[in-house]
């Protein structure tokens, strides 16, 4: 970007060089070649604004896409992040439960054998 810019610097100076050139080479009065390259100037410097205000806002929405591109990746991490954490929370749950299940069936098996012995004793 930086050596089309350069580019595009050093063709506007020489087109603007040779334009002056030209202009007081010509067989015109000195008013009338002051007067048009004056005019020419004015032309060229307006075309600058015109491309640099372009650019600006070439830069401008590029910035912004980029923005706009990052707060979408974050979001998307945010909410798979949350996902995997209500996942991984929900695992636990039932792992948890179903342990939980497997101590309540080991105790009463081991009550009922208990209460079988001493009946039988």
């Amino acid at each position: 970007m930086k050596d089309q810019t350069k580019i595009v610097a050093a063709l506007l100076i020489g087109a603007a060089a040779g334009a002056a050139a030209a202009l007081l080479f010509a067989p015109d009065s000195g008013k009338a070649t002051r007067d048009e390259i004056a005019d020419y100037f004015n032309d060229l410097l307006e075309t600058t604004k015109e491309k640099a205000s372009s650019v600006a806002s070439n830069v401008k929405d590029y910035g912004t896409d980029l923005v706009d591109k990052a707060k979408s990746k974050f979001q998307n991490a945010a909410e798979n992040a949350s996902d995997y954490t209500d996942t991984l929370v929900d695992t636990a749950k039932s792992k948890t439960n179903d342990t939980v299940e497997q101590a309540k069936s080991a105790v009463k098996d081991t009550a009922n054998n208990w209460n079988g012995a001493v009946q039988n004793a």
